[in-house]
């Protein structure tokens, strides 16, 4: 299992540097890539603190470019609820931040 958290961490990690770069095409992919090997595992606190991460970073990626990313939001936001890790719920924030919305 350990594999799997390490491949989807990675591909979230590219997704994030391709974001910055101003590729979204790349990012996307890597994110969807990083999404399917964590739904493919057991529920666990390692594996819903990337969901959210990836949701979120999905959700940032999404907006930039003018996509619609409300579900990304929602499962993020829910993802750094319930694992309660300081950074998600801090990205959470930010990305709420804009709507009139409170953690």
């Amino acid at each position: 299992m350990r594999p799997a958290y390490l491949s989807a961490a990675r591909a979230l990690q590219f997704g994030r540097e391709w974001a910055v770069e101003g590729d979204q095409r790349r990012a996307l992919g890597a994110y969807g890539e990083a999404l399917s090997v964590l739904r493919a595992l057991p529920p666990e606190r390692t594996r819903d603190v990337l969901l959210a991460h990836t949701h979120l970073a999905f959700y940032q990626t999404l907006v930039l470019g003018g996509g619609d990313a409300q579900e990304h939001l929602h499962l993020g936001v829910s993802y750094a609820r319930s694992t309660r890790d300081p950074l998600a719920r801090a990205i959470a924030e930010e990305c709420l931040s804009g709507l009139d919305v409170a953690l």
